[in-house]
């Protein structure tokens, strides 16, 4: 069956000018006069049935269906160009998936792991890009997503399946420099110092407290950070006490530069996830699964 398809070169000229919001400036980046990018746009247009753009005193505006519109084939031919260029990195040879992770699980647990998967597996490649809350797989490009959760909401990531890998043990960690004593605190004492917050984990604080039956009013006060890597940075520049899953800072624990500020950890509040589509799985997503439950379950977090 013949697709309805509009042309590529269309495609690509709307794209240009609606992200630019002027036919001129899309010419400059496509190397095309402003009247060809004109009538591309035209054209596209009359395929439709649907004004993509309107004049105003200003200049041109998209319309409401041309803004929806540019977002899906903006998406479209992002997906497009990242399948072309990974299909001329590889020559054909190969397979490869795309992943998505959490940024401070990815540079600190993942990555160091890949060179054991290329030993075993040379023909994967695995693309990583960064997320840190759940998103809808469709269109994204994207295979599977290595996510931190509880159970219940895990179960409520539409339209996936999850493969449990490794639970998550939490603790508070902060700079030497904020121990006077050079000791670690009860969790009174931790309740009057100052909490460095998780913003993808608003209730991390209050939830270790009330393990801890403690009353803390000032648990979900203080700065807040997308990321653990900049929670731990800001726990080493003594700016406060971070609770951090203990997989993700073994490296500063071990140098001295974080400690332990208080010795109670908050034990499998959350656990790590492999999360995919309900779909058939590829070849290539086999592997990486099956390699990354072994290293899950051979010694993945180091004891403290």
């Amino acid at each position: 069956m013949r697709r309805k398809l509009p042309s590529t070169q269309a495609l690509n000229c709307f794209e240009a000018a609606a992200r630019h919001q002027s036919f001129t400036r899309a010419a400059q980046e496509l190397n095309l006069t402003q009247g060809a990018v004109s009538r591309q746009v035209a054209v596209l247009e009359e395929f439709l049935g649907v004004p993509l753009f309107k004049r105003t005193q200003h200049g041109m505006v998209l319309t409401p269906a041309g803004a929806d519109y540019a977002r899906h084939v903006r998406q479209r031919l992002d997906a497009l160009e990242r399948d072309a260029v990974e299909l001329m990195g590889r020559r054909g040879q190969g397979d490869s998936l795309t992943l998505a992770a959490v940024p401070t699980f990815a540079t600190r647990w993942l990555i160091p792991r890949l060179p054991g998967l290329a030993a075993e597996q040379p023909d994967l490649l695995v693309h990583i890009e960064t997320r840190t809350r759940p998103f809808l797989f469709t269109d994204t490009g994207i295979d599977a997503a290595i996510w931190a959760g509880t159970p219940q909401q895990c179960q409520q990531w539409a339209g996936t399946q999850a493969t449990h890998l490794m639970d998550e043990d939490v603790l508070p960690v902060c700079s030497p420099r904020l121990l006077p004593s050079g000791q670690a605190v009860t969790p009174d004492e931790l309740a009057e110092m100052p909490l460095l917050q998780q913003a993808t984990r608003p209730e991390a604080w209050r939830q270790w407290f009330d393990a801890q039956d403690v009353n803390a009013p000032r648990a979900m006060a203080g700065p807040r950070y997308e990321q653990f890597s900049m929670q731990a940075a800001a726990a080493m520049s003594g700016l406060g006490v971070a609770l951090m899953p203990t997989l993700l800072v073994q490296d500063e624990l071990a140098s001295g530069a974080l400690v332990v500020a208080c010795a109670r950890p908050l034990k499998a509040q959350r656990a790590y996830y492999l999360v995919q589509p309900q779909a058939a799985e590829r070849p290539a997503l086999t592997v990486f699964r099956q390699w990354l439950v072994r290293q899950c379950a051979t010694g993945a977090v180091v004891a403290l």
